[in-house]
């Protein structure tokens, strides 16, 4: 209810029983401490909780909502708002994780588990908008999905090196887009099954079959990647079969070797014809074909 007050000025007055709702925002703070803030998310080392908390209160002091601030730290609006409040009241301290004494905390065989499978997944299948983890993202994501309560980023590195997991370089790859792939494939992989007698024709199944196809220089090079994955080289696993390193050339200056050939598979034979050397004018049919 709306009354005049003293003079011309006007003020609210409210019943004790209304509620007064006030969205919660950090308090005001000095340059020094938005500068302190800002060095914290910035440098990225050390715990990942301080690194948590300090991100909300600097997004709340720009004047972010806590359910914003809490879609962007992928956490929940009550921790969001228990961030505020500490920090209102207890100020750079309550973004310090109160450990106790003794040894740093060891991870159980779930937990190790849990975080060598995640860093090993792609981040698009758990929803976030990149394609390649970070120590820090990584960090952040087991913190908020509570795998782990707290973990440092050298802490997360040593912890992935001792269960076999580096950070690699790694080879592009392509995928069809055609909606139908899926039953393409199913359908050559039983022809070709119906060709090795594997398979007996059912109706509606061919009874000879004839595969087409032309294959020519491999013309794309493979773009230099990284992921996280099983370490390689002499410190690989005993009995795993190295990665296979295949190199791309895209240079044909002296003409290409030329096959035209016909596979029989139900006889497991090769039929064709070979140029010794094939230029981009040089492209006539080949002449009969011979064993």
């Amino acid at each position: 209810m709306r009354v005049p007050g003293r003079g011309l000025s006007w003020g609210w007055v409210f019943h004790e029983t209304e509620p007064v709702t006030e969205r919660l925002r950090v308090r005001e703070i000095d340059d020094d401490e938005g500068r302190r803030l800002v060095r914290i998310v910035r440098r990225g080392s050390g715990s990942v909780v301080t690194w948590r908390r300090a991100q909300m209160v600097l997004l709340s002091a720009q004047g972010m909502e806590a359910a914003a601030i809490a879609k962007v730290a992928f956490t929940s609006e009550d921790r969001v708002r228990d961030v505020i409040r500490n920090f209102n009241a207890d100020g750079f301290d309550s973004l310090y994780p109160r450990y106790k004494g003794g040894r740093a905390p060891k991870f159980t065989l779930g937990q190790r588990r849990e975080i060598k499978k995640i860093a090993k997944s792609h981040p698009a299948d758990h929803g976030l908008p990149f394609s390649v983890w970070s120590l820090a993202k990584l960090a952040d994501f087991l913190v908020a999905e509570g795998v782990v309560e707290d973990i440092s980023h050298e802490g997360l590195r040593t912890l992935l090196r001792e269960e076999g997991v580096t950070f690699q370089r790694l080879k592009t790859w392509k995928a069809s887009s055609d909606p139908q792939y899926a039953v393409k494939t199913a359908r050559i992989e039983h022809l070709y099954a119906i060709a090795d007698r594997k398979v007996t024709p059912g109706a509606g199944d061919p009874q000879v079959i004839f595969c087409v196809d032309e294959f020519g220089p491999l013309n794309l090079q493979p773009r230099s990647g990284r992921q996280w994955t099983a370490v390689s080289g002499k410190h690989k696993e005993p009995g795993r079969a190295p990665r296979r390193r295949l190199r791309a050339t895209y240079k044909r200056t002296a003409g290409v070797r030329h096959l035209f050939a016909a596979y029989e598979l139900g006889e497991d034979k090769l039929y064709g014809h070979i140029k010794p050397r094939k230029t981009r004018a040089r492209c006539s049919a080949s002449p009969g074909m011979r064993t």
